[in-house]
């Protein structure tokens, strides 16, 4: 299986692995992986599993074999999210994980996403570059063994695992009817299970699926809720089935998003608040991780709730480095990705949703309720993206045109101004040739609506 062909790999990204199928990625590199993987970081175990994409099957058995190759024992847990793979990496405390997934990206892409012992991030810094850089000589020495190859099923122990962030006793409150879209994703197994264990505790929560079953063709689009037009679907089943919430999946179902009894979609931004608030509620005094782009409502309700906020820089391998070293019991990003402190630090899909289900149940509000006066409070912009070339030199002229009104700079990601009433953030992306604007203002959406007007214009021209 060795190619000489030694050329640079361009799926090896900053925080993952992801390519276009055929030149990019395929089974050969994918093979190579697996063999620089072993390595890198001379695992003696590692956990694999892939997505519902039609290439997944095929990319993930070249990963093993390269992994095999070099010595290494692989751990196969089938079909799989991405956090099924953080977590059997950490339940069964082995050396390393790597999940085949190419999440919300186009249909003709797919990539992988890897963890060293402990589920902790094989990112650009920590490992990737090395990774890519023997891949890509393709040289590799020979192994005193090839390792072995086992199927094994999780599936039980990570359900187990998910319930015991909520109280089941709490589900019995009253009966609750749930929309949930897996968009034909990898998360329906799973949300089978935990309907499973609902109705054997008899607890009376009733699922309306959507999409359930895995098709790697994706016959009503890719998963991707943060689309508008990926949302009707979940939106339309919430309002005719007169559902108390509604829960849509990306394709390796690592980020939800939540829909209220009416059907609006909520920011990723007020969940965040939502679920500091649950855990500081059990939790006094703990620690919450935020990204910078929209700050103020996380802040608000933090320290209202008795905790301590802190600011990280946006980004999984980020925001788990900070809250190791904070030792916080949850952080949020705006982008509907929740970390937690007892899931090893990583990021989890379906977490958020039983917590915030949770929640409706024992305030005895709607989620819409729960949310509404947040809104009102912080509007905000939402995430704003604009292809520039010269975004450096824009955001000095941003900065510069600015500064003299300014209360407060912050460059923790890209750069961050306070004013009077309103702020904003603007990044260039990590993966992207995109300049990202949020605005937020403080009990003023005229303001925030101008402001955000008024530097789009800026931008655009």
């Amino acid at each position: 299986m060795e190619n000489k062909n030694n050329k640079t790999l361009t799926c090896f990204k900053a925080y993952d692995i992801r390519g276009k199928l055929g030149e990019e990625l395929n089974e050969d590199i994918a093979w190579r992986i697996g063999r620089a993987y072993a390595l890198c970081l001379a695992p003696k175990q590692v956990v694999v599993g892939g997505d519902v994409r039609l290439t997944s099957e095929s990319l993930k058995m070249a990963l093993a074999e390269g992994l095999m190759d070099g010595g290494c024992d692989v751990l196969d847990i089938g079909l799989s999210g991405t956090e099924e793979v953080y977590f059997a990496t950490f339940y069964l405390d082995v050396d390393g994980g790597i999940e085949v997934t190419a999440s919300h990206n186009p249909i003709d892409y797919n990539g992988m996403k890897l963890v060293r012992r402990g589920s902790r991030p094989v990112s650009g810094d920590t490992g990737l570059n090395e990774i890519r850089e023997l891949a890509e000589a393709n040289q590799f020495p020979p192994v005193e063994r090839r390792g072995n190859y086992k199927k094994i099923d999780i599936l039980g122990a990570y359900v187990e695992h998910l319930l015991g962030y909520v109280n089941l006793d709490n589900f019995r409150i009253k009966p609750l009817k749930l929309v949930i879209n897996s968009g034909n994703g990898a998360a329906g197994h799973v949300i089978d299970e935990i309907e499973l264990r609902f109705k054997n505790a008899g607890v009376q929560i009733e699922f309306i699926k959507v999409h359930n079953e895995p098709n790697g063709a994706f016959p009503h689009g890719i998963p991707n809720p943060l689309l508008p037009e990926s949302r009707q679907d979940t939106a339309n089943a919430v309002l005719d089935s007169k559902a108390s919430m509604g829960i849509a999946f990306d394709g390796d179902f690592d980020r939800c998003f939540l829909f209220d009894e009416n059907a609006n979609f909520i920011e990723g931004y007020y969940i965040v608040g939502l679920l500091a608030e649950a855990f500081l509620s059990k939790e006094k005094g703990a620690k919450i991780i935020h990204d910078p782009r929209l700050i103020w409502n996380t802040i608000d309700i933090v320290e209202n709730t008795g905790g301590i906020p802190v600011m990280s820089k946006t980004g999984h391998a980020f925001i788990k480095e900070r809250m190791r070293l904070e030792n916080a019991v949850y952080g949020g990003e705006m982008s509907a990705h929740h970390y937690f402190r007892d899931f090893a630090y990583c990021d989890s899909g379906m977490i958020p949703w039983l917590l915030i289900a949770e929640l409706v149940l024992t305030s005895e509000r709607s989620l819409g309720d729960l949310v509404k006066s947040r809104i009102a409070r912080f509007p905000v912009s939402g995430e704003i993206n604009r292809k520039v070339m010269n975004a450096t030199a824009l955001i000095a002229d941003i900065e510069k045109r600015y500064s003299s009104q300014a209360i407060e700079v912050d460059y923790t990601d890209g750069l961050s101004m306070s004013f009077s009433g309103w702020r904003f953030n603007i990044r260039t992306s990590n993966t992207e040739p995109l300049l990202r604007l949020n605005v937020e203002a403080d009990a003023d959406e005229e303001l925030m609506e101008r402001k955000r007007d008024e530097l789009l214009g800026l931008i655009n021209s």
